[in-house]
């Protein structure tokens, strides 16, 4: 938290090609982020740009809004929601699955009980070849955590949370024609302005201090040479094989297709 990425442009550009936000608290006090994979870039920046951005997020997430909630709700808050929205998704996204396991790798073994749940919404037809190759690369106890909803998710999500801490991407099952030019991914909304001025103050009370010997480090996260090379080719013959039984692009999602462990505990 004590070394910013680098001027609040930069920032801006982060977001703007990876999306992400917060849009609340469910009704038993934890944060809920909202992640836009479907339009997920990583290609502004150096990816460990983006890194570090993930990385801020989580600690902000752990040293204020955690903190802050448990004193509001009156009891210990130590996780989060996370809603994921798959919209626009396209075989390309695959092109950035190296980095998506970075965070998903530093997630498992730094923060691994952090997040609840995770709930995948606006689901295409092209999920399922995408999911086919990215399920292996997860943790075991990250997949128990993944729920797969219908369509935007809405009605199961407000079994936990209030309306208007939905993402704008959940409060409709359209084509997001009436969607808000303001929303939870812009630089200027509130969380983002308040996480960019923790960071700015941070950095400054370290300046303040007396210096000290710091090392860096570099993460490794390993990737088989021979996943990587296989990737497209599983991804291109799940598309084949869906498009043989008559399925088309824009084709909803069959969930009874889907292979992943059923979460049958509820959240609430």
């Amino acid at each position: 938290m004590q070394r910013p990425i680098g001027s609040k442009e930069i920032y801006d550009s982060i977001l703007e090609s990876q999306p992400i936000g917060m849009t609340g608290y469910c009704r038993k006090g934890r944060p809920v982020f909202a992640i836009g994979v479907g339009v997920n870039g990583f290609e502004r920046v150096p990816t460990h740009k983006y890194i570090q951005t993930h990385i801020q997020i989580n600690e902000y997430r752990d040293q204020v809004l955690l903190p802050n909630s448990s004193r509001k709700v009156g009891h210990f808050v130590g996780t989060c929601l996370k809603i994921l929205d798959m919209s626009n998704l396209r075989l390309s996204t695959l092109s950035r699955i190296k980095v998506l396991t970075m965070i998903s790798t530093i997630d498992d073994l730094n923060y691994p009980e952090k997040t609840d749940t995770y709930y995948i919404v606006n689901t295409p037809y092209i999920f399922q070849a995408c999911w086919k190759v990215v399920k292996p690369l997860l943790h075991d106890r990250t997949k128990r955590k993944i729920r797969v909803l219908p369509g935007s998710g809405k009605e199961e999500l407000l079994k936990i949370m209030d309306e208007d801490t939905l993402p704008h991407f959940c409060r409709t099952d359209s084509k997001h024609k009436d969607r808000p030019t303001e929303t939870c991914f812009s630089p200027s909304h509130p969380f983002h302005m308040e996480l960019w001025s923790y960071i700015k103050e941070q950095s400054c009370m370290s300046k303040c201090m007396a210096p000290s010997l710091q090392k860096s480090f570099h993460i490794t996260v390993s990737q088989p040479r021979e996943e990587i090379q296989t990737i497209e080719e599983q991804i291109q013959s799940s598309v084949a094989h869906f498009g043989d039984e008559g399925c088309s692009e824009g084709s909803s999602l069959s969930f009874s297709r889907l292979t992943m462990a059923d979460n049958k505990d509820d959240d609430d």
